[in-house]
């Protein structure tokens, strides 16, 4: 079955030193570290100009829990970058899900299966979803699903770091 997004580009592998730098802008609140890693994904992004720029929404308890989502950070320097808005409005993840990296590969599409919201039209849009690890897919891949259902025409993924089976 192909996924319902386009094109994924991740431009690192989430392994040492990398790994530790993405946890700690996630778990330690080392949020600097935020624009210096979406400064890095603006100069290896893709060469399309997307017409909205969607961060993978967190649910509202985890992001009570961390203050700020890493995957909104990150793209924030893209959007100085490619002239897109950003969309944190009318995109949202309604249900928290267990978190995919505590479950077994096989688990996460069923763990996130209708987690996303969108009330807008993106009829004809190209969206570029930005997060920051890429492992199974997963997420992404719930994500363009409820995309494309509200019309958006293309949907690809910028990733910093992609998770692989060795």
């Amino acid at each position: 079955m192909p996924p319902h997004f386009d094109a994924t580009q991740a431009i690192l592998r989430y392994e040492f030193p990398v790994d530790r730098l993405i946890q700690s802008l996630k778990y330690a609140h080392r949020l600097a570290s935020a624009d210096f890693l979406g400064g890095l994904l603006a100069l290896a992004a893709m060469p399309f100009r997307p017409d909205l720029i969607v961060p993978v929404p967190l649910a509202p308890a985890r992001l009570a829990q961390r203050g700020f989502n890493q995957a909104l950070e990150i793209a924030r320097p893209l959007e100085r970058s490619f002239g897109a808005p950003l969309e944190i409005t009318h995109i949202l993840r309604r249900r928290d899900t267990t978190p995919q990296a505590s479950l077994p590969w096989k688990e996460r599409a069923t763990n996130i299966r209708h987690a996303f919201e969108c009330d807008i039209d993106l009829t004809g849009k190209t969206v570029l979803v930005v997060d920051d690890v890429m492992t199974t897919g997963a997420t992404l891949g719930e994500l363009a699903r409820i995309l494309r259902v509200h019309g958006a025409e293309r949907v690809e993924n910028l990733v910093l770091a992609r998770t692989l089976k060795d």
